[in-house]
């Protein structure tokens, strides 16, 4: 409680759960880069019978009140996965949207601040909505344009807030820019045509007819590629598989390549079609219309006409050879051949040299960022 007319508490109803996830509409309702998530999918991504998150994690949801009317939300997390894997007592923040005022703010920040320190944390880090395998980090710049699938959107007022309670930034996460104006550079394409032949590199495309065999394949390679990387947690074969299920719906099957050497699974890359261009038109309805809009705009009117290159990973022992500029321009090639204009590559870690001198050579400009911050408790 923070005023007579200003209260924090936790969902518990039903009832609670549905302010919980149509809150957004309110902070953004005159906000045209916003895309409004399905609402469907949100309570299965908020149910813990559903989402395999919950066995490895605490989650706590609280929403702030003032005179009977939400305003603010936020989710406390503790991820034992991330406590165990990186050694460290760091609970997170996720799911945050408040009114611009920073006492409602203050007050969602410090309800999450007790309570992960009533669960012996020692750091408050974030947004991790809910970890760094899904959205990750306010975004600090870019505001002049929409969000890609799967990539966050916020006011710009949330960095000031968080600011103003004293958080730091841990670290900022790239979001790089290219379109098919901008041709693959000559000299990058002889680059990914020698390593191809000097570490006998093949590129293939998923078998969609063997995509529970490719799936354990490339779940073998995502939780070694990025074992070393700031932030990461291995995803558990339930949240992979529950990941991939999701995915299958929307996937472009050309768009997702898989690197061998020698005959042996050596990383993979996958960019998914920007269906975030569909899902602003429903706001977050699928019924009664939505599901024929969306039809309308994917198969009749092919309106998606970017992609986002959302997942790249080498095999540790295979690293360092170069896979990854030949997935860049395998990716460029077959993607302006399917038709699609532009891609985002997101996200890539600040700190991430070689990762941004290969999307700089290749001509991508850096055009978002996104702030994750923390705090002791």
């Amino acid at each position: 409680m923070q005023s007579e007319e200003l209260s924090i508490r936790s969902v518990q109803t039903k009832g609670d759960l549905k302010e919980f996830i149509k809150f957004p509409w309110q902070v953004y309702r005159n906000d045209p880069q916003w895309v409004p998530p399905l609402v469907v999918e949100r309570k299965e991504f908020l149910d813990k019978r559903k989402n395999p998150f919950f066995k490895h994690a605490e989650v706590v949801f609280y929403l702030a009140k003032r005179d009977g009317q939400t305003v603010g939300r936020i989710a406390g997390i503790v991820n034992h996965n991330h406590i165990e894997f990186h050694q460290e007592k760091a609970g997170f923040f996720g799911l945050f949207e408040c009114v611009k005022d920073y006492e409602v703010a203050k007050a969602l920040l410090d309800s999450v601040r007790e309570w992960l320190k009533s669960k012996r944390m020692e750091i408050v880090r974030g947004p991790a909505n809910f970890s760094s395998n899904e959205e990750w980090g306010f975004l600090a710049e870019g505001f002049d344009s929409r969000p890609v699938i799967m990539m966050g959107y916020n006011p710009s007022y949330y960095l000031d807030f968080m600011e103003k309670y004293g958080m730091i930034k841990a670290k900022d996460l790239y979001a790089y820019f290219i379109d098919e104006s901008l041709p693959t550079p000559a000299r990058v394409v002889r680059m990914a045509e020698n390593i191809k032949k000097r570490e006998n590199v093949k590129i293939r495309n998923l078998n969609m007819e063997k995509f529970g065999d490719e799936v354990e394949g490339i779940k073998q390679i995502y939780n070694s590629a990025w074992s070393k990387n700031w932030g990461f947690i291995p995803m558990t074969d339930e949240e992979f598989d529950h990941l991939a299920k999701n995915l299958k719906q929307i996937v472009d099957s050309h768009m997702i390549f898989i690197a061998e050497v020698d005959g042996k699974p050596a990383g993979f890359s996958l960019a998914l079609p920007d269906f975030n261009q569909v899902l602003v038109r429903l706001n977050g309805r699928l019924f009664p219309f939505g599901i024929l809009k969306l039809l309308w705009h994917t198969k009749i009117k092919n309106k998606i006409d970017g992609v986002r290159i959302i997942t790249m990973g080498v095999m540790p022992e295979f690293q360092k050879r170069g896979i990854d500029t030949v997935f860049y321009v395998e990716s460029y090639n077959v993607g302006v051949k399917r038709g699609y204009k532009w891609a985002e590559m997101s996200w890539v870690l600040e700190d991430n040299t070689l990762m941004n001198r290969v999307l700089k050579l290749l001509g991508a400009r850096l055009y978002k960022r996104y702030r994750i911050y923390e705090i002791a408790i």
